[in-house]
């Protein structure tokens, strides 16, 4: 039985951010021992959409991936941590299979032995880069400029920032109207690949990750509406 991954953003209500950040620890012990689970990140975000520096404090993220759907839907119907979910302020939850990609997450790769997903639809991408030291300010410098261009390309649903720290071990989690669209935008944006050449030239990750899914099984709410279901008009 082929493995498959999800996706979750949960935001907590007003004055209760200490309470989300109290999880990034305090879930870690209890998500290590859940069956069939093989590979997960308790991540915090960013402001909104933005890609860039800064923080949104009442709002966190997990990725994971499970040896089964069945693994995932008892988690989700019988853990304590999904059902804590259900009193936050909004939670969006996506299901997904893998399309492609490359690289690994602190030393895995998450891509292996996952259920292929149909590319002919909607695309989630993730994209995670553990940053060295010596590059974390123009990783910075570079991160605002292509989070402008970012939200000017065709085709592009929604995109949260997210990472294990506030600075150096960072991702994004985009949607994408299709394959072609997120195409379109790695290939054709002039900041976008003048950033990955710099990356290269400068050798500023100790680990990077490239991973493309099929999104399907979505539920819950992203700032106010499923995105998959009502995108952005």
């Amino acid at each position: 039985m082929a493995r498959i991954a999800s996706f979750h953003l949960i935001r907590e209500r007003r004055g209760r951010a200490v309470f989300a950040l109290a999880r990034l620890g305090l879930d870690r012990p209890a998500m290590s021992r859940v069956d069939g689970l093989h590979f997960w990140r308790l991540m915090g975000s960013g402001e909104g959409s933005n890609t860039g520096p800064g923080a949104d404090l009442r709002r966190t993220a997990l990725f994971a991936v499970w040896e089964s759907e069945a693994d995932l839907d008892r988690f989700i119907s019988s853990h304590r941590i999904p059902q804590r979910w259900q009193r936050a302020a909004e939670s969006w939850h996506v299901r997904l299979k893998a399309v492609g990609g490359h690289g690994k997450w602190r030393g895995m790769n998450p891509l292996d032995g996952m259920e292929p997903g149909d590319r002919s639809g909607p695309i989630a991408i993730i994209t995670r880069a553990n940053v060295r030291r010596r590059s974390w300010r123009a990783f910075g410098q570079a991160g605002v400029e292509v989070d402008t261009e970012l939200h000017t390309a065709p085709g592009l649903i929604d995109v949260v920032g997210v990472g294990e720290a506030p600075v150096g071990r960072l991702a994004t989690f985009s949607l994408w109207e299709s394959m072609g669209a997120a195409r379109a935008y790695a290939y054709s944006m002039p900041r976008h690949q003048q950033v990955i050449e710099e990356t290269r030239t400068g050798d500023w990750y100790a680990e990077e990750l490239f991973a493309r899914f099929e999104p399907y099984g979505s539920s819950g709410t992203w700032d106010g509406r499923d995105p998959l279901e009502c995108p952005r008009g």
